[in-house]
């Protein structure tokens, strides 16, 4: 199929190009405007609206397992949050807001994905692909800066061994493609999966008692008991009208959730135990007897991701609720035959089975030609600095990156965290200072293996996970320290890390600075070893400067009443 011509043709500034309209991608473009007052970007967004995973995810209860206050942006605080864990209209409305608020509509394209992008050595720009979903047109456009914001959980997973799909003659559907026309009453219906979408899920289906809901579930997860609940007016009241009091509680909600992670380090420790027993004993409370035998884990907390309790267990308990443990054998056109052999009928089928999270969706090639597909193979999965920058990929930055998760924390923080260290590293190239900053190999070899040696001995290479490739391969997903830590290490970028190309400019200007800066150093460094042989000297002058400090407000008192 031909291309349309360079849609960024006649533009002389550098340009930056994001692909993906959802939270990463929108911080990005509130931080380029925010932080460096760069206007000239555009975000390239496939589907209809912007909002990513709270635009897609509109299942009933579908929510952040996350505090809102936490799970929000830093610059854009929200007082009137109605609840500690808000619902998924209440976060898109919020996203939205936020998009008018920094014009950012007037920088996204929509209905319009990219198809590749390719680094062009010569010229020191990605070389964009783009096709419009709607009508099938294609175009070329370039960037000096390419960012890849399409977030970890956006590609619905339909597992390889989950067969007979196509035979299924009911409907059937993911959670994150909700089919809002299927009326539920009456309807036999079958969940595959018991990970967070089908725990938030299912305690809303069990409500209508026409309907019944087998859970298909092949591994027990680790259920935690939240503090959920509305928050009551006054406590707004104090959020919106009180300075500092919902930053405040904001830092309490990181501490608390980021002191958490001595619970996943080591391969046993004693806060872990703890917390298991706490957990077991939560979780019995909760079910049916006839589950106690199934619902316990046997593997340690942490080593998937922990599910929220909200209703989920309760509902065990319903006389329309079911959860089967035979294993799935195939898909049948009435409805799902059990490893055991038992044909159950079904009207619906949802799958709860979670996204592609070990792959890069779109091919991006890089300064020697290999895709990131390529370059992903050859490390085992999926590689990067930081979740940010990857090596031979010059001026390309992902956010929600590879081992950019916690467990324990706020996505947002993490990525406004990436985005901080993204736009150190850009704003030469905006400048005119730079043409281009590409990781080198070295660099990536001594973060990434002293990361997989952390991991080695954190519970969460226990089990199998979708942390994993192939669930038991390399984990390509979790940061093993706090976020305190991973923060530290993208405070800002050490340059030497990096290969610069067209920066000569640049690298006179920060030798200058690195030297002003040492010279200072050394000067007060000198200062201090005069000052401390003067001490009679230093003694008078501070007598000298208290008492001058102490006569000023007389002096004033004084020239008051003169006035008066």
């Amino acid at each position: 199929m031909a291309f349309a011509k360079d849609v960024s043709a006649g533009s002389s500034t550098p340009r930056v190009v994001i692909m993906g309209g959802g939270l990463g991608g929108l911080s990005f473009g509130i931080a380029l405007k925010r932080q460096l007052g760069f206007n000239n970007f555009i975000i390239y967004e496939k589907a209809s609206d912007i909002g990513g995973t709270w635009r897609d995810n509109t299942y009933p209860g579908c929510a952040s397992d996350v505090p809102t206050h936490w799970y929000s942006l830093s610059t854009d605080l929200n007082p009137n949050w109605s609840r500690t864990h808000v619902l998924q209209p209440e976060l898109q409305a919020y996203w939205k807001n936020i998009a008018a608020k920094y014009n950012l509509y007037d920088h996204v394209v929509l209905n319009t994905k990219v198809n590749r992008a390719v680094w062009d050595n010569s010229e020191q720009v990605y070389r964009i692909e783009l096709e419009n979903v709607r009508t099938g047109e294609r175009s070329v456009t370039t960037a000096q800066v390419f960012v890849g914001a399409l977030g970890l959980l956006s590609e619905p997973k339909v597992p390889t061994d989950l067969k007979g799909v196509e035979r299924f003659k009911g409907d059937m559907f993911h959670t994150a493609r909700w089919n809002h026309s299927v009326d539920f009453r009456n309807k036999r219906t079958a969940v595959i999966g018991n990970g967070c979408s089908a725990a938030q899920l299912i305690p809303h289906l069990v409500k209508e008692p026409s309907t019944s809901i087998v859970n298909f579930v092949r591994t027990p997860v680790w259920f935690v008991n939240p503090r959920r609940g509305d928050y009551a007016e006054w406590q707004k009241w104090v959020f919106a009208n009180v300075p500092g009091a919902m930053r405040l509680y904001r830092t309490y909600l990181f501490w608390e959730l980021d002191l958490l992670f001595p619970v996943f380090q080591g391969k046993r420790n004693r806060i872990r135990d703890k917390m298991q027993k706490d957990l077991e004993k939560f979780m019995i409370e909760k079910t049916p007897k006839k589950y106690h035998d199934k619902i316990i884990p046997n593997y340690p907390p942490a080593c998937k991701r922990l599910v929220m309790e909200t209703g989920y267990l309760g509902s065990l308990h319903k006389p329309n609720m079911d959860v089967n443990w035979d294993g799935i054998d195939t898909l049948t056109e009435e409805g799902i035959r059990t490893k055991t052999g038992e044909n159950i009928p079904f009207d619906v089928i949802v799958l709860g089975t979670g996204f592609v999270t070990d792959e890069y969706p779109v091919p991006v090639f890089g300064s020697n030609g290999q895709s990131i597909q390529q370059y992903y193979k050859s490390q085992g999965g999926p590689t990067a600095f930081g979740g940010v920058t990857v090596a031979g990929f010059p001026n390309f930055f992902m956010l929600a990156g590879p081992n950019t998760n916690t467990s324990h924390s706020s996505a947002i923080f993490g990525e406004e965290v990436q985005i901080n260290y993204a736009v150190q590293l850009i704003a030469p190239i905006l400048r005119g200072e730079a043409l281009s900053f590409e990781l080198t190999e070295k660099a990536s070899d001594k973060y990434n293996n002293w990361l997989q040696r952390k991991l080695a001995n954190t519970a969460y290479n226990e089990c199998v996970s979708w942390y994993r490739v192939g669930g038991t391969g390399k984990n390509f997903s979790i940061f093993p320290g706090p976020m305190t830590q991973y923060w530290w290490i993208l405070r800002s970028p050490k340059w030497s890390d990096y290969k610069a190309v067209g920066a000569d400019r640049w690298n006179r200007r920060r030798r200058l600075a690195s030297a002003l800066k040492g010279s200072a150093f050394v000067l007060f460094t000198m200062f201090l070893v005069w000052a401390a042989r003067q001490k009679d000297f230093v003694t008078k002058f501070l007598l000298s400067f208290w008492l001058t400090l102490q006569s000023i407000p007389a002096a004033i008192l004084a020239w008051f009443s003169q006035e008066v």
